[in-house]
């Protein structure tokens, strides 16, 4: 089977023991995140062989997150070490009513001073069927921004899918150009996008026009009409009954129809991060072995809710695990 390839930062991942909190901390276990990486660690986990691509500092920092991901079978090798440093991220984990909290320590990363000419998409891309990318990326840096712009024009050069969440992150955009600026042009390079209705007004500063019941419906529809290579439109929706459980389900609309996943209960929250970047590879998964949009959406609902029991950034969550959910069984029996 031919690759997958992500684009994007990693960070450190510096969490308090247990649900405690920053300010009563005096230790914090360490491990390694970033949303497109997350997507290739959970899909070298399920078989698919995936790649990253990314700077790090040239420290013993970068080499512990590179072997990170190299653990669960991500192929690093195109990974560009230079000057800077690794760029960071503490979490509390919420219970009930009290919700988890990010913050974040990452200007100035090795990451948003890469040099665009540094990596060789059409040698990155060889052997790729697909790339991902996330709206994150462009938002860190100008050098950033036109790396992905590089990365999605060999694609679409080599006839490779590419797919992006094109989640906008207010507080990143601050090298002096606008997400207006430079989203739409990347987002014109894509066959598939997660996208909704907040996302599509900062963005492409498109709402609902009353043309169909569904308003994220209607966004799909003049998104679709804007950025005519687009052939499907994907998102999730989470149903906040406490930090420490949710619902989950999602949608995806082919320029014709919206098709809607069944509704997952999660009741046990153990770690909520990377919940949708396991969601974004099991629709990738689906699409790679089942070539079907029902049970694509279907087994990423299932990898996401899954994801949302392990700790870590990573969905480990294995191929009998997420078919168990996907086929409606959440009692998590034990296993002999």
């Amino acid at each position: 089977m031919k690759k997958v390839v992500t684009f994007g930062e990693i960070m450190g991942r510096l969490s308090p023991p247990g649900y405690g909190r920053i300010i009563q901390s005096q230790s914090f276990n360490i491990t390694f995140g970033g949303g497109e990486a997350n997507v290739a660690g959970s899909l070298a986990h399920l078989g698919i062989p995936a790649t990253h691509v990314t700077r790090f500092p040239s420290n013993e920092l970068g080499k512990a997150a590179a072997g990170y991901y190299q653990r669960v079978g991500v192929d690093t090798s195109d990974i560009q070490f230079g000057e800077g440093r690794l760029g960071l991220y503490f979490v509390e984990f919420g219970a009930a009513m009290r919700p988890s909290k990010v913050t974040y320590d990452r200007a100035d990363s090795a990451f948003a001073n890469l040099d665009p000419s540094e990596f060789h998409w059409h040698e990155i891309l060889k052997d790729a069927c697909w790339f991902h990318w996330t709206g994150i990326s462009p938002a860190i840096s100008e050098s950033a921004a036109q790396a992905v712009r590089d990365a999605i024009a060999v694609a679409n050069e080599m006839g490779i899918t590419v797919s992006a969440d094109v989640n906008y992150r207010k507080n990143l955009w601050q090298y002096g150009k606008s997400v207006q600026e430079v989203m739409p042009e990347l987002i014109a390079g894509c066959d598939i996008i997660v996208c909704g209705k907040g996302d599509a007004e900062d963005i492409l500063g498109i709402v609902p026009d009353g043309s169909t019941k569904s308003g994220w419906e209607s966004i799909c529809k003049q998104i679709m009409a804007q950025f005519p290579r687009l052939k499907k439109i994907i998102n999730t929706k989470r149903g906040q009954i406490s930090a420490s459980q949710n619902t989950l389900s999602a949608a995806s609309f082919n320029g014709d129809k919206v098709l809607k996943s069944e509704t997952v209960e999660i009741s046990q929250i153990v770690d909520r991060i990377g919940g949708g970047d396991a969601f974004m590879a099991g629709y990738i998964y689906g699409n790679l072995i089942y070539c079907d949009e029902a049970k694509s959406l279907a087994f990423a609902v299932a990898a996401s809710a899954l994801k949302h029991t392990i700790e870590g950034d990573i969905n480990l969550a294995n191929l009998d695990e997420i078919e168990t959910v996907m086929n409606g069984d959440l009692t998590g029996r034990l296993k002999r």
